[in-house]
């Protein structure tokens, strides 16, 4: 197949963000007056739910036995959430959390063939718009045809909907597209919306099935093999990354 695209999941794909993620939170309970604390371990129960509005809900609904919720408890989440954001965002732009090794190389070679660029993820666009500047530069968002982020849809990862989204954003039948998830519940979105989608493991993640992906990785620092495996052209000029 020639493809026509990449489609990027964000968060543990492009950067190796979530333990970003966890420690923004733990930050934003300590503000906010809360005694919570979500170590790793905890953490990776609770990314078997996306978004991160939704972890909160989660975390409270299955792990805080006889917790009262505050009678504005949407409002309470909503807050929460914006409170870790900002702290994540501080973290980004302290280059704290870099691009994942290959990935701008990847991004650039990409561009170089003329496949086009996407995003689909669940993470909020101000995460999204400040990862991709500390990353890219300040152009770093014009970099993509089609950004797929937060509550754009009314389902989110594993239901294809973000997927489908810049699908049609695109223009473009899944067939012609391949997808980039490091997550079980990314790799079910991305399948169910019909892309041919590899996986980039990380910490978290490692250890979930990826049953139906087309090959999974531990990075991308050999991206000759990756290019081999998934189909793309290579580079004339020497791999680096």
């Amino acid at each position: 197949m020639h493809i026509q695209a990449i489609i990027f999941d964000v968060d543990g794909t492009l950067a190796d963000t979530e333990d970003g993620h966890r420690k923004s939170f733990n930050k934003a309970f300590a503000e906010c007056g809360l005694d919570w604390d979500w170590d790793v371990a905890l953490y990776d129960k609770l990314l078997s739910v996306t978004g991160g509005k939704e972890r909160i809900k989660y975390f409270i609904e299955s792990f805080l036995t006889g917790y009262t919720k505050p009678g504005n408890f949407e409002e309470f989440v909503r807050h929460l959430h914006k409170v870790k954001t900002a702290h994540y965002n501080t973290m980004l732009r302290e280059g704290h959390i870099p691009l994942r090794p290959g990935i701008r190389q990847l991004l650039t070679d990409a561009c170089d063939a003329g496949i086009r660029l996407a995003i689909a993820t669940t993470t909020s666009p101000e995460n999204v718009a400040t990862l991709l500047q500390q990353g890219l530069g300040t152009d770093g968002e014009s970099w993509f045809d089609v950004i797929g982020c937060g509550d754009i849809v009314p389902h989110k990862k594993p239901a294809p909907n973000i997927y489908l989204w810049v699908l049609e954003k695109l223009g473009l039948p899944a067939a012609d597209c391949i997808a980039l998830e490091d997550s079980e519940n990314g790799l079910r979105s991305s399948l169910a919306a019909g892309i041919r989608t590899f996986v980039i493991t990380n910490r978290y993640t490692r250890n979930q099935g990826f049953s139906g992906a087309a090959a999974v990785f531990d990075d991308l620092s050999d991206l000759d093999n990756f290019y081999r495996t998934t189909g793309m052209p290579l580079p004339k000029r020497q791999i680096s990354v």
